[in-house]
């Protein structure tokens, strides 16, 4: 009889705290999809705070131009180095600059720079607006009949929209360039047939769909990481915990989108 007892108290904790942990997913959830299409919303409801817009993509993509550059131009070299070794095999090395475009537009350049403005941008928003929430600056900006969302929130996704695809096209741009100088410089490949066969099996479509993978991405982990610092608590341990949450939160959501987002495209 003790031993039935024991097993209904341990299935029933075990329930609550699958139940309590369900609600939390579903309630943080919800608090990012409204915080995400509110803050969308705004951007087309004045005052357009074009400072603020400005600003953030400043932060967001002139600074982040350099780590996603140099990590750009070592993964192009990086895939020419590793097809290359295959491509040997079959007396094919005139494909790896196609297997390095293709790699690169409709896959690695958006990830990689999705991750990489994650860790940079993405953990300073969610620090950033943390940190005015405890200090209740965020409270005196609504005193003041202004809009938080609008003025805090907004200018990051709209900029994070914008950038990411700039970003993405650096990253694809130094990526062949770095394949181009592993192609010529070390497996032989003349220059005129590494970039002949990229334009060859290489289309716009490819393109674009990275560079649409890259929008959607930096809208993800703008509204991420701002809802996770905007809802910080706790002073400056609470801060610490929504920033790494929302890194983690953030550059996990960016492969299920990718997941979804190639399935459709491709």
């Amino acid at each position: 009889m003790d031993t039935m007892k024991k097993f209904q108290e341990k299935l029933l904790l075990f329930f609550d705290k699958l139940g309590a942990t369900s609600s939390t997913f579903l309630s943080e959830t919800g608090g990012i999809f409204i915080n995400a299409i509110r803050g969308l919303y705004l951007a087309f409801v004045p005052p357009y705070r074009w400072r603020n817009l400005l600003k953030q993509m400043e932060f967001i993509g002139a600074q982040s131009t350099f780590i996603v550059g140099l990590t750009g131009l070592f993964t192009g070299m990086i895939l020419a180095f590793q097809s290359s070794h295959a491509f040997r095999l079959f007396r094919a090395e005139t494909l790896i600059g196609p297997t390095v475009a293709l790699s690169l537009t409709r896959e690695l350049a958006p990830v990689f720079t999705a991750l990489l403005v994650t860790a940079r941008a993405g953990s300073a928003m969610a620090a950033e607006i943390g940190t005015m929430r405890i200090s209740e600056q965020i409270d005196a900006i609504f005193t003041m009949g202004i809009d938080p969302v609008q003025y805090i929130i907004t200018p990051r996704l709209v900029a994070s929209i914008l950038m990411l695809p700039l970003l993405n096209a650096l990253f694809t741009f130094l990526g062949l360039i770095g394949g181009h100088i592993i192609s010529v410089n070390v497996v032989g490949v003349t220059s005129f047939a590494y970039w002949d066969q990229i334009f060859y099996y290489v289309t716009a479509e490819d393109y674009f769909n990275g560079f649409l993978k890259a929008a959607v991405f930096g809208y993800v982990i703008s509204a991420i990481c701002t809802h996770m610092g905007y809802n910080a608590s706790g002073g400056a341990e609470g801060v610490g915990r929504a920033t790494t949450h929302a890194v983690v939160v953030a550059s996990v959501s960016i492969f299920i989108f990718d997941y979804l987002l190639t399935a459709l495209m491709y």
